[in-house]
């Protein structure tokens, strides 16, 4: 499957948006190493003009460790030649219309003549974004791109990246047709219509307008929106809801054009390629981790036994790549694809705790002063009363007896025995 899917991607010109995301990075950097034969690579970022796209592109990808062993396979001059000659950096924006924000017609002329394939890698992954910015980029951001791949040409497949958890937290078999979702209805009854969901905003964004709320007051009001509106039709967070309306409308909408949606769970570093370990930033369950290692973290709320849904990133740019070979030309074909470890080998996590005191233990981090930070394994807690137990021992009632304390004092006889009860009422406040 491996040589068919380098033939596959030979002389092909691709779309890829949000190109400068962790994924999308991956993918790029993945057919440029197997296939220097591409034909074409469109890049679209956000961007003001071709200049700051270009230098983007430049200092968010390819200047990245991510390509040193293309660099390193075909030195400096040969690789910023494959870039001249593949990479083409196009300025835009999903949210904005069906052009994507382009303004030069020849421009998008030439591309919808010439593109294969197009990936729609482009989103906010905030949990609780705005909710009219999350609906633009998430929803109809999506169906934009659905709109600009019908009209290539030559376009033989969307492929459409979301998460494993759009679906919600519905019980029972989850149907994975896509057609006529844009009203369905929740358990209770609930109909989910997504025009209606995008006059709510608009409705409220003038209500704030009109009350001449601040920038920072509307953002707070639009995220509560959000939250607000996707809890109430089963979806835990502005994100998932969001995502979830937009695959909603590529199905609805996608016509002959074939469909492919990749569903990866949670992703990590790279497994094998281009080689181990790579990540950029602190991703999904790495701020715990890091938290653990400085010795932050004392204690966990979680069950030892749940499965954390891992998967290295290499390896859902390699399931894209396979996707969009087995899949591009099906006129009229709908996929979906789960891309997880939980199946097949799934991890606890009790394992990642045990893994996590066990590198720390021989690799520790280092401390401001310049000495090993010692971790101790810590405490799982399966439950909130364990939990709430250990934090009323082990802050709570110190707090309080603080307080107790300095309160007992001659009239509170000082600004900082003053200061000292007020830190600890306010910790005993946030610990209740």
């Amino acid at each position: 499957m491996e040589l068919n899917c380098v033939q596959f991607l030979e002389n092909k010109t691709i779309l890829v948006t949000g190109a400068t995301g962790f994924l999308a990075k991956v993918f790029v950097e993945k057919i440029l190493r197997v296939q220097p034969n591409v034909k074409k690579l469109y890049l679209l970022v956000r961007a003001s003009d071709d200049e700051a796209a270009t230098k983007r592109l430049r200092t968010e990808v390819f200047e990245k460790d991510l390509f040193k062993v293309l660099r390193e396979n075909l030195g400096d001059e040969k690789l910023n030649r494959l870039l001249y000659d593949k990479v083409v950096s196009v300025p835009g924006d999903i949210a904005t219309d069906e052009q994507l924000g382009m303004n030069d017609s020849n421009f998008i002329e030439r591309m919808q003549k010439e593109i294969d394939i197009v990936v729609n890698v482009a989103a906010t992954t905030n949990f609780s974004k705005r909710y009219d910015v999350g609906l633009g980029i998430n929803t109809f951001g999506a169906l934009n791109v659905l709109h600009f791949a019908k009209k290539c040409i030559r376009a033989q497949l969307l492929l459409h990246v979301s998460t494993a958890y759009v679906c919600g937290e519905k019980q029972g078999v989850l149907p994975e047709n896509l057609f006529f979702l844009e009203d369905i209805r929740n358990n209770d009854g609930l109909r989910l219509d997504i025009n209606l969901e995008r006059e709510l905003i608009k409705q409220r964004l003038k209500e704030l307008n009109e009350q001449d709320c601040s920038e920072e007051d509307i953002t707070l009001a639009m995220k509560e929106l959000g939250m607000e509106r996707a809890k109430l039709h089963g979806w835990p967070n502005t994100y998932v809801f969001t995502k979830s309306m937009g695959e909603m409308l590529l199905g609805n909408h996608k016509e002959n054009l074939p469909l492919v949606i990749i569903r990866p769970t949670m992703i990590t570093s790279t497994f094998s390629e281009p080689f181990p370990g790579w990540i950029e930033g602190l991703r999904t369950l790495d701020s715990v981790v890091v938290a653990f290692g400085k010795g932050r973290l004392k204690c966990f709320l979680a069950d030892p036994n749940s499965v954390l849904d891992l998967i290295p990133v290499d390896m859902v740019a390699n399931a894209m790549v396979t996707a969009a070979t087995i899949h591009a030309g099906n006129l009229g074909s709908q996929t979906v694809y789960h891309v997880g470890s939980s199946f097949k080998n799934p991890i606890t996590f009790e394992q990642v705790h045990d893994l996590a005191a066990r590198y720390f233990t021989i690799n520790p981090l280092v401390g401001r002063d310049g000495s090993p930070i010692i971790v101790s394994k810590g405490t799982i807690f399966s439950t909130m009363a364990q939990f709430s137990f250990y934090v009323t021992l082990r802050y709570k009632l110190p707090l309080q007896t603080l307080t107790a304390k300095l309160s007992s004092r001659c009239g509170w006889s000082s600004f900082i025995d003053l200061m000292f009860c007020f830190r600890a009422y306010l910790m005993i406040r946030i610990l209740r």
